[in-house]
């Protein structure tokens, strides 16, 4: 049954209405006078229209069309502009270069020749890029480029620009974009061979000798197969690679054995920073293994016969065989003790390194340019060039490692590492060496890095 069928059931029995106590008739007069003002509110609310039969009324306006022609031809009376860039080839006069750029303009070509801004356009170097904005009779509007110091980096942007029947040359600073990028690479046969087919640039390579320089030795230690992975800035202006810049992170993977290592700014330090492994120790070690980057070792250290004298005697240190004229690098930080000719030895520099320790570097071809005794060198610094003077039979360095004025083995001694980060270094390095174990996940999705023992 329906309530509203109870609730009338209750009246018409007089039990609703007429309850045993005046509290339950009050109430039960209350509970049916609202249910009456609900059904009527029910019956007379209004039901919504049918939208099938709301009224429909079409609005028709005339829209005037733009006149094509009328467009054309106002098109054909203003003034285009048209853009031009072109490289400098060898040999370019101003006459063929404007040539090609679109430029015919008697005016500009005058000025630019005449002015000593405008003028610097025409010592560009072979292959750097000029852009021309003219009008389409060649009148030139606009001409830009940028120049270059000697290493390649950018020093300011020359413009030229007409005004009414004259022309302006301003120069202002280059701006530089710059990138971060991320390759990989695998050795086949060398490692220069390996970065030009990651099309990686020669300096970046170079750089990646000198991180992993304490831990591998890239002229006999890598082997087929070992892979590698670099993060690297480079430098752009109006979409041309100008150089390229420092590596951020490395990660050398050498006969099995995983080394990383990422830069970290230090300003209070000479260098301004330097590289780190990725828990914080430093890559630098007091002395490199070699003061060469690309050699391979004639004669170690050990007994042999004496190429000029025929006698067995102990070598004392160990010969690098390389061209005349490769640069000799400081094994480590240190004072010029010693720059000269000694006997056998022939050119010879002795540096002088903390905690008694000594390096020779004999047989030199010459010396580097100001060394002298009492001179600060640092890591890595050329201090002179492969040559074979003195008691040499061909063109070597032989290079001497002394631990409180005794020979010993360069190859075998154990020097520890530059002192680890602490503290709030330590903390801001690992923002940054979070950032590059993320690039390198990307590099190797599918590879799990481990850190190398040291």
């Amino acid at each position: 049954m329906r309530p509203i069928d109870k609730i009338l059931s209750k009246i018409s029995d007089g039990k609703l209405l007429f309850g045993s106590s005046r509290k339950t008739r009050i109430v039960s007069a209350s509970a049916l006078f609202l249910a009456v003002c609900a059904f009527g509110a029910a019956g007379v609310a209004p039901i919504a229209p049918d939208a099938a039969d709301l009224p429909v009324r079409a609005i028709t306006e005339e829209l005037s069309v733009p006149n094509l022609s009328e467009q054309i031809a106002k098109l054909e009376t203003e003034q285009h502009s048209y853009l031009h860039e072109e490289k400098i080839r060898p040999g370019d006069t101003l006459a063929t270069l404007l040539n090609r750029l679109g430029v015919d303009d008697a005016a500009a070509a005058s000025f630019i020749k005449s002015d000593r801004i405008a003028y610097q356009v025409l010592q560009l170097k072979a292959g750097r890029r000029v852009q021309a904005q003219t009008t389409e009779d060649g009148e030139l509007q606009q001409l830009t480029s940028t120049l270059f110091d000697n290493a390649g980096n950018p020093l300011k942007a020359v413009s030229v620009s007409r005004d009414g029947d004259r022309f302006i040359a301003s120069e202002v600073p280059a701006n530089l974009e710059k990138r971060v990028e991320m390759h990989s690479g695998e050795i086949r046969s060398s490692l220069f061979a390996a970065t030009d087919a990651a099309q990686i640039p020669d300096s970046i390579a170079t750089q990646i000798v000198d991180m992993f320089a304490t831990n591998i030795d890239f002229a006999s230690d890598l082997r087929r197969g070992d892979r590698f992975n670099v993060v690297y800035e480079t430098f752009w202006q109006n979409g041309e690679l100008v150089r390229a810049g420092r590596v951020l992170a490395g990660e050398f993977i050498n006969a099995g054995t995983t080394y990383q290592s990422v830069w970290f700014d230090e300003p209070g330090s000479r260098q301004g920073g330097g590289y780190y492994t990725f828990d914080g120790k430093s890559l630098k070690k007091a002395f490199l293994k070699s003061p060469l980057e690309f050699t391979r070792i004639s004669s170690g250290f050990s007994g042999r016969v004496h190429p000029i004298s025929g006698k067995w005697r102990q070598h004392q240190g160990v010969d690098f065989a390389a061209p005349t004229g490769t640069p000799i690098r400081a094994s480590g930080d240190g004072v010029i003790d010693f720059a000269g000719v000694q006997g056998g030895y022939g050119n010879v520099v002795v540096v002088k390194h903390w905690n008694n320790y000594t390096t020779a570097y004999a047989h030199m071809s010459r010396f580097a340019s100001g060394l002298r005794k009492g001179a600060k060198v640092n890591q890595g610094e050329v201090i002179g060039y492969v040559g074979s003077t003195g008691w040499s039979t061909g063109p070597h360095l032989h290079y001497e490692f002394r631990v409180n004025n005794q020979p010993r083995d360069p190859m075998a001694i154990d020097v520890p590492n530059a002192q680890p980060l602490a503290g709030a270094e330590l903390q801001r390095f690992r923002n940054v060496a979070s950032e590059m174990r993320h690039r390198f996940a990307l590099l190797n999705p599918q590879g799990n890095a481990k850190l190398a023992a040291r």
